[in-house]
């Protein structure tokens, strides 16, 4: 797990450093490149650009990533800001391929890619999720909609058997 390959030669220091936190990162993991696909829904092969230094990876790569690390939300924004500073740094010809921190697309030529390519479907429902009416509002339509079914069972059982 330890052993990386060297990062190109000529990569900002904001760029090698972000890099080495991420590598790190993942090696806590303790997962292999396609194990931390599976649970991040990025492949193995981006997985290995992205800790290669070969292509910046979208910021949410590195949010699940930190996710899958199991780190706190602050620890996980600044994994963030060190994202935001190696995109600005990285190298046009690798970041024209990669993303921006601005609108998701890097300028520079070429065609980039929207910064969230891919959303786990677990992740949509975490956010329909959070939509949701919570605590005594929920429990209040609960109650009515029960009280509501048991209204009209017993409306048609006066009915049927009345």
């Amino acid at each position: 797990m330890g052993s990386w390959q060297p990062l190109p030669d000529g990569l900002p220091p904001e760029v090698r450093h972000f890099v080495d936190h991420l590598r790190r990162l993942k090696d806590g993991t303790g997962l292999s490149l396609a194990a931390l696909g599976a649970r991040t829904a990025y492949s193995k092969s981006s997985w290995q650009r992205y800790l290669n230094g070969v292509q910046p990876p979208p910021r949410h790569a590195v949010a699940a990533l930190c996710r899958v690390a199991g780190l706190t939300d602050t620890e996980a924004e600044r994994h963030g800001v060190r994202w935001e500073l190696a995109v600005e740094a990285w190298p046009r010809s690798a970041a024209a391929q990669g993303v921006g921190p601005g609108d998701g697309h890097q300028g520079g030529g070429g065609s980039g890619y929207e910064d969230d390519p891919t959303v786990p479907w677990w992740e949509r429902l975490e956010e329909h999720a959070g939509h949701r009416p919570r605590g005594p509002g929920r429990l209040l339509l609960a109650a009515v909609a029960l009280l509501s079914v048991l209204l009209v069972a017993v409306l048609v059982s006066a009915l049927v058997f009345g």
